[in-house]
């Protein structure tokens, strides 16, 4: 991609009216766009990013067996009735047609894809299975805030799985942690699973993945020494309390962020829809549902929080809308060949090709809008190529077959 031809290029200023770190950061290296509060549309670079969370998502997902589906949006109030959700979810955004029938935006999915699965499953011999979809959900937030981290519309993968034991969810779900786990060290996080209140319908424990980030809304405990972390919400220890998993570390206070959760739904939808099966005795049983989220504009903004500096943008190489960022510094015919041997290489490249600006224009660019590698192209440096990353203060001189076979 040539930077001349790249819509939605990057800004002097960040907004005034946002204060979190990827709020002023995407905005102003040209990823989002602010509609209003809580709601962005994706510019190119941003939905590059976007798109390889989403494929990081979907690859741990297959691995688990999970089926992707794509359900609708719109939904009719019906549904919604019939849980009790029409009347106790205070974020539902509900919408009266010109026919006067009602109807609500998907804040969640379970009230579609409960039904859906008590169509298609017949047997016993059908569970255990999942259904996931990465789709745009919509919540009527009193106060969308912290750009990516708190919106009114928004991406999201949500999962759902159906079980004949709780024995079977369980082990299902200490699967999904994993795989949960798994996807934020691809995407550059380390994530703490803990404890927390249930949803709307259940008193039973859910679970949710934080990351920690001063531009978080939770507050937590973690140990320094094993992996027990609690909501400080509903702990009963306080920070430097001993650790009641291993006795040995003690209590960290932190704030996170939460960028997933697990929740143990239990048998409330399927007999919310008479989804009803009979067992290998013939015996009649409602499967237990789980239901896993993540969501992928948010884990987008908590990578910024996480990494970014004073100059921008700091992209993880798994999630990076481009690997190289090609600076010509006036070497106009040498920089063209090594951009074109690069797309020969398949190696994805943004090329800041353009005359009429000056090499300090292009160095604060490109730190930035945060790809990993920078590439500088010079008079000076004549048929070699500076190589610098974006996390590496250093940077050298390399030979355009040395710098191929780095990126390969």
């Amino acid at each position: 991609m040539k930077y001349s031809q790249l819509f939605g290029k990057t800004k002097k200023l960040a907004p005034k009216d946002e204060i979190t770190v990827n709020a002023q950061l995407l905005v102003k290296a040209g990823y989002v766009n602010k509609l209003m509060a809580g709601v962005y549309t994706y510019l190119p670079l941003g939905l590059r990013v976007l798109n390889k969370i989403e494929n990081i998502i979907r690859e741990e997902m297959d691995a688990l067996g999970g089926q992707e589906i794509f359900m609708p949006a719109l939904h009719p109030a019906t549904i919604w009735q019939k849980t009790g959700g029409w009347d106790k979810i205070d974020v539902l955004f509900k919408i009266k047609s010109r026919t006067e029938r009602d109807y609500a935006l998907g804040q969640s999915h379970e009230e579609v894809v409960t039904p859906l699965a008590k169509e298609y499953v017949s047997s016993y011999k059908d569970l255990p299975f999942s259904l996931y979809q990465i789709q745009f959900k919509f919540r009527d937030e009193l106060r969308a805030k912290s750009g990516l981290l708190r919106g009114r519309e928004f991406p999201m993968k949500d999962m759902y799985s159906w079980h004949q034991t709780q024995e079977d969810f369980e082990n299902f779900y200490e699967k999904v942690k994993r795989a949960y786990l798994k996807i934020y060290e691809r995407c550059g996080l380390t994530a703490k699973v803990t404890e927390a209140s249930g949803g709307s319908f259940t008193q039973k424990i859910s679970y949710e993945f934080m990351i920690l980030t001063d531009a978080g809304e939770d507050d937590i405990l973690y140990c320094n020494q094993c992996e027990y972390c609690i909501n400080q919400q509903i702990a009963q220890s306080k920070e430097g309390d001993v650790c009641s998993k291993c006795n040995q570390g003690k209590l960290v206070k932190g704030r996170a962020v939460e960028a997933g959760n697990v929740f143990d739904l239990g048998q409330k939808y399927t007999k919310d829809f008479d989804f009803e099966l009979a067992n290998e005795k013939g015996e009649k049983f409602y499967p237990i549902m789980g239901c896993y989220g993540i969501g992928v504009s948010r884990l987008m903004g908590v990578i910024v929080e996480k990494w970014a500096d004073e100059k921008g943008i700091i992209w993880p190489e798994a999630v990076a809308p481009f690997a190289v960022h090609l600076l010509d510094l006036g070497n106009k015919d040498y920089a063209e060949e090594i951009y074109q041997q690069l797309l020969k290489q398949k190696i994805e490249v943004l090329y800041d090709e353009r005359e009429d600006i000056g090499a300090g224009q292009k160095f604060a660019d490109a730190d930035l809008i945060g790809c990993p590698v920078r590439l500088v192209v010079s008079q000076r440096n004549r048929e070699k190529i500076e190589w610098k990353k974006r996390k590496e203060e250093k940077s050298e001189l390399l030979s355009l077959e040395e710098i191929l076979e780095r990126l390969r």
